[in-house]
């Protein structure tokens, strides 16, 4: 597939269908595989976004379009590049900081 997807961006991905306690739906989500990997594959890595919050410290506050939510780290999961639906943008620096050290974090060993 020949989509241009960089890392850091917020894409519409459908995530359904689904089975047992994953993020559901169509959301926002952000690409957090690096983008020598998105060049070559036909998937991306993302950690979808949610309005829903939890004080998880897999999850990241964040603003985005306006409305506040969370990125949930704790879903991170491969998706097939036909699952994005629609380039929606970028977070701020200081959350996408903070969700890479999240990111580090929760797969420290």
């Amino acid at each position: 597939m020949d989509m241009e997807v960089k890392r850091t961006e917020i894409w519409l991905v459908e995530l359904n269908p689904t089975v047992g306690s994953v993020v559901k739906k169509t959301r926002p989500c952000m690409i957090v595989s690096p983008d020598e990997a998105n060049k070559y594959l036909n998937t991306v890595t993302i950690v979808p976004l949610t309005s829903t919050l939890k004080s998880y410290p897999s999850r990241v506050n964040c603003s985005f379009d306006g409305k506040e939510g969370q990125v949930a780290v704790d879903q991170v999961r491969a998706v097939d590049k036909l699952r994005l639906k629609k380039k929606l943008g970028m977070l701020d620096k200081r959350t996408v900081e903070e969700v890479f050290q999240t990111l580090q974090d929760y797969f420290s060993f």
